[in-house]
């Protein structure tokens, strides 16, 4: 099947048509001290736990922790760039937090296409996140997905 079918180019992502349930794609990304000082700043969340080893050794994660929505970011890396790529817009997400990701931690953010709307050009995700094989983050996004004749019709 010639790429041109399943996807636009490098530059936009899938096509409604185009997907199925059961298409998956991954990111992972090495969690660094620098990215959780850069999500402190950005977000505003200073919670200590988050920067403050003395602090984060005296509550129950024994440690610091990196803030929980900054792994979940990863989940909108795959949905932005990879499935449904780019030109998809979120709907919805929902997150169940399963356990901490310390900094130095591998979070590999998944994907896969778990149900279709198509009368919304809508498609249902599944969205984890893993260290290793530990479940970190359980979820479930709703994306608006372009169709090809949405396409052809605006050019």
């Amino acid at each position: 099947m010639d790429d041109v079918t399943t996807r636009r180019d490098d530059a936009e992502g899938y096509f409604f048509e185009d997907l199925a349930v059961g298409m998956s794609a991954n990111f992972g990304k090495t969690v660094t001290e620098a990215d959780i000082l850069m999500f402190s700043g950005v977000s505003g969340d200073t919670n200590p736990v988050h920067l403050n080893q003395v602090y984060a050794e005296g509550t129950r994660f024994r440690g610091r922790i990196s803030h929980g929505l900054l792994s979940a970011g990863f989940i909108s890396a795959v949905i932005g760039t990879r499935l449904p790529g780019p030109g998809s817009i979120y709907v919805s997400q929902t997150l169940q937090f399963k356990a901490p990701v310390r900094p130095g931690d591998t979070v590999t953010a998944r994907v896969s296409v778990a149900g279709m709307m198509p009368e919304r050009n809508r498609v249902v995700l599944q969205t984890r996140c893993y260290v290793g094989d530990r479940l970190v983050i359980d979820g479930e996004a709703v994306i608006l997905v372009p169709s090809r004749g949405t396409i052809a019709s605006s050019g």
